[in-house]
């Protein structure tokens, strides 16, 4: 049977890798890669349209 005083050990250790600094940074990088990829693969006619130019040159990704 687990105790209230364990329990609160486990949620601690839970909080403190949580708040590291390499969760942190690798979760705001894979958050910046997933909205970069959003917004140059998007086929959304208004933002398609205006990072259309930025897409060829950056990428070099052909998107017709």
């Amino acid at each position: 049977m687990m105790t209230t005083q364990s329990s609160s050990s486990i949620w601690q250790q839970t909080a403190r890798f949580t708040l590291s600094t390499p969760v942190q940074a690798t979760l705001y990088i894979s958050l910046c890669a997933l909205t970069i990829w959003t917004v140059y693969f998007t086929t959304y006619p208004a933002f398609h349209d205006r990072v259309h130019s930025l897409r060829h040159h950056t990428l070099m990704v052909s998107c017709h």
